[in-house]
């Protein structure tokens, strides 16, 4: 009897209710993260370290202290001053290691002095070596990481050995693998990962009612394109808008850099909607993380209700046509009968 009525309690209706509209818009994508300080590791698991930005990591040496700043920069402190040996670059120099490092970070465009013409005139720089887990030699005592050990290739370049707990690595994402509007862009997937404004519905980037259709590019790595199937589409809410996939994608066709694989979308406005239709795309990738994105679409009018406005509009305007041609017979007449009795008649 209890459980009856739990189940017809106005609250627990309510949150059933909600609870199954966030699962609708739930997607399950692969986002990319919010800062560019994350990495791949050599099994293709995301490494999202933005919270880490800015940890400082000390090396005390004999006369210089090391000083690493997490995807910032690298410094060499000591009582003549502090020497910069390169900033974090946000395109992506946070890779995949091998051997006992797991991952590597690279550091640019530090300080010039006598380092004017090396390394592509970038100044100093620094290289970062990161350890999941404890230094080898048992430096580390804490529970954030250290540095194990500072070498120097050069004065223009120093090797920075880096011990850090790598938990919870994320999920396993597709890499290579590009989304785009044109066959050489990647606005809505790149590299396995789903860009920002493709995550969830933005009304303020919907398609507009008047458009039938949109095409979408993939490529991936050729080597691995065989992995991804055919894609699937959801659409909320499920009433209301009609779309059908086709192209190469559509088919199972596998995509390469070199030749795109397509996906069109041809989608129908069935019933008007005040807000816009999100339509899920998922593309399942063997042994990955699928790729799911979603597009928003418009529908203001149907098809059929824009044309039966049409005919209204066409109506009107032949009417007020016929009205302004009344007039002006009307303003003509008067003229005419002024120039021939030099007044209106009726006056």
């Amino acid at each position: 009897m209890w459980s009856v009525k739990c189940c017809l309690n106005p609250s627990f209706i309510i949150i059933v209710v909600a609870a199954v509209l966030s699962q609708a818009l739930t997607v399950t994508s692969v986002v990319v993260p919010k800062s560019p300080c994350y990495a791949f590791d050599n099994s293709s698991h995301l490494l999202d370290f933005s919270d880490w930005i800015g940890s400082p990591f000390v090396y005390e040496g004999k006369d210089t202290d090391v000083v690493v700043r997490f995807c910032k920069d690298v410094e060499s402190r000591s009582q003549a001053g502090y020497v910069d040996f390169g900033r974090y670059d946000k395109f992506n120099y946070f890779v995949a290691g091998s051997g006992h490092v797991d991952l590597v970070q690279e550091f640019y465009n530090g300080d010039l002095l006598n380092c004017e013409h090396t390394f592509d005139k970038m100044g100093r720089t620094a290289q970062v070596n990161i350890i999941c887990g404890k230094c080898l030699n048992g430096q580390c005592k804490g529970q954030h990481g250290c540095i194990c050990n500072v070498s120097y290739e050069s004065t223009c370049r120093a090797i920075v050995e880096l011990a850090i707990p790598c938990e919870n690595p994320g999920p396993r994402v597709f890499e290579g693998f590009t989304v785009g509007f044109h066959p050489r862009s990647w606005e809505i997937v790149h590299n396995g990962l789903t860009q920002l404004g493709f995550e969830k519905s933005h009304p303020d980037f919907s398609f507009s009612t008047e458009q039938p259709h949109v095409t979408l590019y993939l490529t991936a790595i050729a080597s691995q394109s065989n992995l991804i199937k055919k894609p699937r589409v959801k659409v909320f809410p499920e009433n209301g808008l009609e779309v059908k996939l086709s192209g190469t994608a559509a088919t199972g066709n596998p995509p390469t850099t070199l030749s795109p694989s397509t996906l069109l979308l041809d989608w129908r406005c069935v019933k008007a909607h005040d807000t816009p239709y999100e339509v899920k795309i998922t593309i399942p990738v063997e042994g990955y993380e699928s790729i799911e994105f979603v597009l928003t679409k418009m529908c203001d009018h149907t098809k059929s209700g824009r044309r039966c406005h049409k005919r209204v509009g066409n109506i009107r305007n032949n009417f007020m046509h016929q009205i302004n041609g009344f007039i002006n017979s009307i303003l003509l007449w008067r003229v005419y009968l002024q120039d021939t009795n030099g007044k209106p008649a009726w006056d």
